[in-house]
């Protein structure tokens, strides 16, 4: 068979079969992304029906669909928004990296995989996924939720790290002095800075220069830009994910607008790409030797993620509900996480089916978290306080019963249940607790 009629057949199919399985999710309210990874798995090496023709396709394509998350994601906020967030979460930042990281490089240490393994398998379970995240927010409908920009100033966070984390992984994985592993950090540093003044000084003039009242053309000029800065930033040693999302916070106005309403149907397609590209890589063979260590520091990471979120939400002043959805949401690991373990390969060649293994749970997993996590949340608290008000010290065992004085405040409307609120909007915190520190 021809190698572009191939190509066709393979792309089509895969095409098709996303479309069938985002449906049936759809019918049934539950995210798309676990279907896409498993039908990944079933394409890819080691799978029932293995794509030859289509892979080096969908590798691209899986690349586009990271960047245009990440851009929409930027379109939402301005430049001025991001740097009041980093400056307000940057505590948050930090509980992040310490609950998030200690526990891969502790788990890296006790296997005996050595100091440098314990440094990217660190990086490995710290990192949350940006793409997974986008795409749940927009699954669920929480892009204005009071909680959205506190998720999205740990993303940041979280992504600018990596401009100071990856050269530094680099420069221990090859061996490099001090010097050599100093002038890459340098050059990320500057790129991300650079980036961060045209987007605060000169937003409006970009804005101006791309703006055009023909869609066709606001697509190109967009899209092109958007393409461009990721593999500049790739290049310089910045994530391409920092750089296409840096893009969106340098427009706004109408032309943030407009690019982001012709801009939806393509990431939603490349994004589908990205996480059947994803499953292509996972061979479900080298998943069963791996998965019980793999599924405890899945567990542990999934609840101090929660935790982290957590923190972070109730110092932005978010009520109880927002800070599970929060911490839930959060959870998934995904393209940081393979891209660090890949090139810790060569140092520990273990850590490759580990991180794999690792990643697969929890970007099946996140996507649950990020839904389940406020409602299952919910109900322990009330059975708890239920418990308590029947058989505690001061319940109804223990006293008799007394009118009711002051109401609790009426919790937080769930994002599937009610209108979001405006990102901008302030929200008070529960009268229940403490004022929120801003540190």
């Amino acid at each position: 068979m021809h190698d572009t009629t191939a190509l066709l057949i393979e792309l089509g199919s895969v095409i098709l079969a996303l479309g069938i399985l985002g449906r049936l999710a759809g019918r049934v309210g539950f995210s798309a992304i676990p279907l896409y990874l498993l039908a990944g798995l079933a394409f890819g090496h080691g799978g029932l029906l293995p794509l030859n023709a289509s892979e080096e396709f969908i590798a691209t394509g899986a690349e586009i669909g990271v960047i245009l998350l990440l851009l929409l994601l930027g379109l939402e906020y301005s430049a001025s928004e991001l740097v009041s967030n980093l400056k307000t979460q940057y505590p948050s930042g930090i509980v992040d990296f310490v609950l998030n990281a200690v526990p891969g490089a502790v788990a890296a240490l006790i296997l005996g995989w050595g100091p440098v393994a314990a440094v990217a398998l660190a990086g490995v379970t710290w990192i949350s996924s940006s793409g997974v995240i986008a795409k749940v927010l927009g699954d669920l409908g929480r892009l204005g939720n009071r909680e959205t920009p506190v998720i999205l100033g740990v993303l940041v966070i979280e992504d600018l790290a990596m401009a100071v984390y990856l050269p530094l992984l680099t420069a221990l994985l090859a061996g490099l002095s001090l010097a050599g592993g100093s002038l890459t950090l340098l050059i990320s540093l500057g790129t991300v800075g650079a980036v961060l003044y045209l987007a605060l000084r000169h937003g409006r003039l970009i804005s101006r220069a791309v703006s055009s009242d023909n869609p066709e053309m606001l697509l190109l000029v967009v899209l092109g830009l958007t393409l461009l800065v990721a593999g500049v930033a790739q290049e310089l040693q910045v994530s391409a994910a920092v750089g296409a999302f840096l893009v969106g916070i340098a427009l706004s106005g109408e032309v943030a607008e407009g690019a982001h309403n012709l801009l939806v149907p393509l990431r939603d397609l490349f994004a589908a790409v990205f996480f059947v590209f994803f499953g292509l890589n996972t061979d479900p063979a080298a998943i069963p030797p791996v998965l019980v260590p793999a599924l405890i520091l899945a567990t542990v990471t999934a609840l101090t993620k929660i935790g982290t979120g957590w923190y972070a939400a109730r110092r932005a002043g978010v009520r109880t509900a927002g800070r599970w959805r929060t911490g839930g949401t959060l959870v998934a690991r995904g393209e940081f996480s393979i891209v660090i373990a890949g090139l810790a390969v060569g140092v520990e060649p273990r850590i490759g089916p580990l991180a794999t293994a690792y990643v697969l749970l929890l970007v099946i997993l996140g996507p649950l978290a990020a839904r389940w996590t406020e409602p299952l949340a919910r109900r322990l608290t009330h059975g708890l306080s239920g418990v308590r008000g029947l058989g505690g010290p001061g319940g109804l065992r223990g006293r008799k019963a007394a009118p009711v004085t002051s109401a609790e405040p009426e919790p937080e409307p769930s994002a599937e249940s009610a209108s979001v609120l405006p990102a901008s909007e302030p929200s008070a915190p529960e009268a229940t607790d403490p004022a929120p520190s801003h540190g």
